[in-house]
């Protein structure tokens, strides 16, 4: 069995704050849960020992009433308690009313020593043998003894706040005793049981709806104080891993820059020790090819190959200047349509061999900031780029779009891959089989010295689509 230990990112430190957030929830919430059912256990041994004592200090007083107003006069007056007779029955019933007057009693019973009812106040339970049981054994030993009586409905009836009557009762088994002056015990002589039941409902509503709350405030406050704190760490986990990701860009640019800068020089000072033999092999290989061009033969076809390569390399060589010595732009008033149209007329002839149209959607004029000769050379490489994407006929086509200040050149060729539009300004990458790589990379240069943005996607119309975004002043 393998153990998967947890291993945050390291472009996301906070994953184990969040995880050790996520715990100390969890533990919060169940030490929130633990600490309401504690708190709602005590409220309940507490609204029973009230309710206890409560009934205790009613049964003392029922037991004084009855010795005094009913025991003692009894037998001073007939001899003998005889509850049978209707006169001192409806003498005890009237003095237990008076005394449970107001104090919730359900119902009241006094039994004697063998456990037969011979007082209720409901008179029908009268005469009633053998209700002895638990309760009327402790009292008969001389000890009170209470019990708690539920009756709801279903097992999902404590969370209802609102109970119905008489779901709560405690029934008390109460010693009935003689007046200890007139017993020779100490704590007088029981004559009788006292049973008695009171609706303790309210009570427990009142325990329910404080329980109720303790519950909603404690999940509430930690439920909000964990959101807070889980907002605070998702903000600052995205704060940090942009800025780490940002981080990881500007290094990689500047190891690619100072790799670039030193390949720069080397290239430039090649290119430059290169430049003037070439020139020199360039003149020489156009006059031999226009003396050979009067005779048609192998020396003809030579001469014209040195020329064209020699012009190849030429063109190499300058991208290569171009790149590692990149002109600082002269802003001045330019014309960008008119740049446009200088462009396309210089690539007249290379468009009517590949029989390429130009649809053109510009205005007569296109007035901006920037030097005119770098933006010629930029503007050149992307349309060359776009008429060399297209092996036979097709159709370029360049757009201004005024209101966002953007230029748009797109082809009807195959289109660029998503996969490599990030590297195609990167330097000597290209998917051409001739070709330095630098052409995009130099026209980056350019735009970026004049503040533009450059974007490649796909054309709406199919194709690539090139876009050019300049900066408003």
């Amino acid at each position: 069995m393998r153990i998967r230990l947890f291993r945050p990112d390291p472009a996301r430190p906070f994953q184990l704050v969040k995880f050790v957030s996520w715990s100390f929830f969890l533990v919060i919430l169940g030490c929130s849960l633990l600490m309401i059912v504690v708190i709602g256990n005590q409220a309940h041994k507490t609204i029973l020992e009230k309710n206890r004592e409560y009934a205790h200090l009613l049964g003392e007083n029922l037991n004084h009433q009855i010795y005094r107003r009913f025991t003692l006069p009894t037998v001073l007056g007939y001899g003998e308690v005889e509850l049978e007779k209707e006169q001192q029955y409806e003498r005890l019933d009237q003095v237990v009313r008076a005394t449970i007057h107001g104090f919730r009693v359900l119902d009241l019973s006094v039994l004697d020593m063998k456990g037969s009812v011979v007082y209720a106040l409901n008179k029908e339970d009268v005469p009633q043998k053998d209700m002895g049981g638990r309760g009327f054994s402790k009292a008969k030993e001389g000890e009170p003894y209470y019990q708690i009586i539920r009756r709801e409905g279903s097992w999902w009836s404590f969370l209802d706040l609102d109970l119905p009557d008489q779901s709560h009762i405690l029934h008390t088994s109460f010693p009935l005793r003689a007046e200890k002056s007139l017993s020779p015990q100490k704590k007088g002589l029981i004559i009788g049981i006292l049973q008695f039941s009171q609706d303790i409902t309210s009570d427990y509503e009142t325990i329910l709806y404080f329980q109720f709350l303790v519950t909603v405030i404690i999940i509430t406050s930690a439920l909000l104080l964990f959101f807070i704190l889980y907002m605070i760490i998702r903000r600052a986990d995205r704060v940090l891993a942009e800025r780490i990701r940002e981080k990881e860009r500007l290094e990689h640019r500047l190891h690619q820059n100072e790799k670039l800068a030193s390949m720069g020089r080397m290239v430039a000072s090649i290119s430059h020790e290169i430049r003037n033999p070439l020139g020199i092999i360039q003149s020489s290989a156009e006059m031999l090819f226009k003396r050979s061009q009067k005779e048609d033969g192998a020396e003809n076809k030579l001469a014209g190959a040195i020329y064209e390569e020699s012009q190849r390399l030429s063109r190499t060589v300058q991208d290569f200047l171009d790149y590692a010595r990149p002109k600082q732009p002269t802003m001045q008033d330019v014309d960008l349509a008119a740049v446009l149209e200088q462009c396309l007329s210089s690539l007249d002839s290379e468009l009517k061999r590949k029989e390429i149209s130009v649809k053109r959607n510009i205005p007569q004029e296109i007035p901006l900031r920037g030097d005119k000769d770098l933006l010629y050379l930029a503007l050149y490489n992307l349309i060359i780029n776009a008429l060399q994407a297209m092996e036979g006929p097709g159709e370029i086509r360049i757009t201004w779009l005024e209101d966002s200040g953007q230029l748009e050149i797109s082809d009807s060729g195959p289109g660029f891959s998503q996969d490599l539009v990030d590297k195609f300004t990167e330097p000597f990458f290209t998917t051409k089989e001739k070709g330095t790589g630098l052409g995009l990379a130099i026209v980056k240069n350019i735009l970026d010295g004049h503040g533009a943005d450059l974007a490649f996607s796909s054309a709406p119309e199919g194709g690539g689509l090139v876009r050019i975004t300049f900066g408003k002043e």
